[in-house]
């Protein structure tokens, strides 16, 4: 996923001047839904249905999520491992000789990437249209969280724009010393390996500066003021009635169709 993926217009929209706190509280309606779930049409419901609220993010929901391809490709990995290793039931759809494709484990595999999404959207509709500074505000004032807690979650929300902008920057130097020319899947996995590793000492040397400075400037010292005080209007009451309007509606298209099954099920 690029930096440009992180668009400043999410910040503008309907659910980027909504609060902080209260679409945490609506990805963690969405999430205690999926948590609990485990057949593919719960999952597949409220998938559409966070598809519909993350356009409200002023983004374009397919268009996002191909640049978040990763997370859709560990979804598809998980959902096909799913499918060779669940126990064969019902009618075969697909013999390859080593192994069957059973409607049984279809469906397992199925529910298992749609959950995987749909489990990863919530956190990325609140990264996008949040910004750090209001979540650390409402997190401080609203839900009483402590000053070192909130003040650790500000830096870290903050420095995922600024890896993300490092991490191109590293491609593109690697690229202009002539590292990672190879070609084949050996070479690219040498040169994700390599870049991840310089990412991570810069991540380190950066987290430990940033931790001095803090320490120096007071922060975690005492109780603190808050500049800003957390306002609600009418879309937080409409972004959490659309967020538990979607998680509602999963289990009970599930158990119209008599399709619902939980996790321990």
């Amino acid at each position: 996923m690029s930096a440009a993926a992180i668009a400043p217009a999410a910040r503008e929209s309907l659910l980027g001047r909504s609060d902080a706190v209260v679409k945490l509280a609506g990805a963690l309606l969405l999430t205690a839904v999926l948590v609990v779930s485990a057949d593919p049409v719960t999952s597949g419901v409220v998938l559409a249905g966070e598809l519909v609220l993350l356009g409200l993010t002023g983004q374009r929901p397919f268009a996002l999520l191909l640049r978040a391809w990763p997370v859709v490709l560990a979804a598809l990995v998980s959902g096909w491992a799913t499918v060779l290793l669940a126990e064969d039931s019902g009618p075969v759809l697909l013999d390859l000789g080593v192994t069957e494709l059973s409607a049984g484990a279809v469906s397992a595999g199925a529910a298992i990437a749609l959950r995987g999404l749909a489990l990863a959207l919530p956190g990325l509709m609140v990264v996008l249209s949040t910004d750090p500074t209001d979540l650390a505000d409402g997190l401080a004032q609203t839900v009483r969280l402590p000053a070192r807690f909130v003040l650790a979650s500000l830096a870290a929300l903050r420095l995922v724009g600024v890896m993300f902008t490092e991490w191109n920057t590293l491609a593109m130097a690697r690229r202009a010393r002539g590292a990672g020319s190879g070609r084949g899947p050996v070479a690219a996995l040498r040169e994700f390996g390599g870049q991840a590793f310089t990412l991570l000492v810069q991540s380190l040397r950066r987290a430990t500066r940033l931790s001095v400075t803090m320490e120096a400037r007071g922060f975690g010292a005492g109780p603190r003021t808050w500049a800003r005080v957390p306002h609600r209007s009418w879309r937080d009451a409409a972004v959490l009635a659309g967020c538990a309007a979607v998680a509602a509606a999963g289990p009970s298209v599930s158990l119209l169709v008599g399709a619902h099954r939980f996790i321990w099920a």
